[in-house]
């Protein structure tokens, strides 16, 4: 589907008509310039390779720099694809955020936070084994029997058990565009994405 980049800046709070509190995604949204063109005679598929964000040319790869050349662009920080664009871009061609219109929905597709190494209970939700009292030791927060008896005796894959949780590629649907700025290049998202502030988020239509 169209899309875009953009940069995740904070969450705050919008009045709807009715009097509504509504929360707020601010996303600064492209502007996104054309990298490449992929054609389904060339590529065997359809697509538009969008850049966003300046990089330093000294930063920048010598196979980088031919490619942003051929494009007739200055060198990008970050690129993605993306489809359904059709065939109304060039390469060199600027998208701004005024692709998204206010009550368009749409998917946000980030890198959540990373919260380390964390057990049953917090990362599965798990409501904890056994009672405080009757002689509990240091049991209330164990994720219990993980396995089965001599047969067949392993622990089987997919298992919910502690571990790294977090900094993971996530995907949330549906969300409604409540404001677009585009002025300042940014655009309001109700309710959160996933992300810390200034991270790197793909907002398809």
């Amino acid at each position: 589907m169209p899309g875009l980049i953009g940069k995740k800046i904070g969450m705050t709070s919008v009045f709807s008509a009715d009097g509504r509190n509504i929360p707020c995604t601010v996303i600064e949204v492209g502007p996104c310039v054309v990298t490449q063109v992929k054609t389904a005679d060339v590529d065997g598929y359809e697509a538009l390779q969008l850049g966003f964000e300046e990089k330093k040319e000294k930063h920048t790869t010598k196979p980088e720099q031919g490619h942003f050349s051929k494009a007739g662009v200055t060198p990008k920080r970050h690129l993605a694809e993306f489809k359904g664009f059709g065939n109304q871009y060039a390469l060199g061609d600027t998208i701004a955020c005024d692709l998204f219109t206010e009550a368009d929905f749409v998917d946000v597709v980030g890198t959540s936070k990373g919260k380390g190494y964390q057990g049953v209970v917090k990362r599965h939700g798990f409501g904890g084994v056994g009672q405080s009292t009757h002689g509990q030791h240091n049991r209330l927060r164990a994720p219990g029997s993980v396995g089965a008896c001599s047969y067949p005796a392993k622990v089987f894959k997919g298992m919910r058990m502690a571990g790294q949780m977090g900094n993971e590629r996530v995907t949330v649907q549906n969300l409604q565009v409540v404001k677009v700025i585009p002025e300042h290049n940014l655009i309001m998202i109700k309710g959160s994405i996933p992300g810390s502030k200034g991270s790197i988020v793909l907002i398809e239509k």
